[in-house]
């Protein structure tokens, strides 16, 4: 038989009709007896606690501005009402101390005992004279320039100036900024208050000059250190910067 030639019969079958080779499964087999192995399922989203009704009560002591946060507490909590309380600085801290309001914004000093507090912003003082004064002749006053000058202090002063060779007024100080200033508009003495209290008492027959060299005023944000309400760390978080999806409000 030449080399190469197939066997009797002939030529040797072509590859397609050769019988299939098994092929192995891929698939693994689990051990007889093994149980099926079952992804846990994930736990449940936790419940987010539901904030009060409200409404959440804001005080604030003339002149003060809160109009920005309370824009944006509104856009944020559209179905709980913020009701801005009037307090006068004697009353700060007792109001919010006794809870008739949840916070407010305050002017420091303010005893700080049973409270947060958390200073906000710095109020530049100026001179509010009449609007004939010879004070108005410059731009910006130094405690000097009101040497000899009637300084009227309110009874609800808040900036505790001593203006060295000033003099003091011949009658009872005025209980409010507002009764003072309208003393200053008759003409008589001068009155020295933070600015945004001359802007909120403006009057035609009065004008102000920023005072340099004296104490600025700080207006700070209070509540209660101990329990406060689930409100008051909302509004904080607002008054701190903390965006919507903050995890704190």
């Amino acid at each position: 038989m030449a080399a190469g030639r197939a066997s009797k019969g002939g030529r040797r079958p072509p590859k397609s009709s050769r019988p299939a080779k098994p092929q192995r499964s891929t698939t693994s087999k689990a051990a007889p007896g093994a149980k099926k192995r079952t992804r846990p399922a994930p736990p449940p989203p936790a419940a987010v606690p539901a904030l009060p009704v409200g409404p959440f009560r804001l005080g604030a002591v003339p002149g003060t501005t809160p109009g920005k946060w309370i824009d944006i507490w509104q856009e944020r909590m559209p179905d709980t009402a913020l009701e801005l309380v009037a307090v006068s600085v004697a009353e700060q801290r007792e109001a919010v101390a006794s809870r008739a309001v949840d916070a407010a914004l305050v002017r420091l000093p303010v005893d700080r005992e049973g409270l947060h507090v958390i200073a906000l912003y710095d109020e530049l003082p100026v001179v509010v004279c009449a609007a004939d004064s010879h004070l108005t002749a410059v731009e910006e006053l130094g405690l000097d320039d009101l040497a000899g000058e009637v300084v009227i202090v309110p009874g609800d002063d808040v900036l505790h100036v001593d203006v060295p060779g000033a003099e003091a007024p011949r009658f009872a100080p005025p209980e409010t900024t507002a009764d003072a200033i309208a003393t200053v508009a008759a003409g008589v003495g001068v009155v020295i208050v933070p600015m945004s209290l001359a802007r909120l008492h403006q009057r035609k027959d009065v004008e102000y000059r920023p005072l340099r060299d004296a104490p600025t005023s700080t207006v700070a944000l209070a509540w209660p250190s101990a329990d406060p309400s689930p409100l008051v760390d909302t509004f904080v978080g607002i008054v701190r910067g903390r965006t919507a999806n903050s995890s704190r409000g």
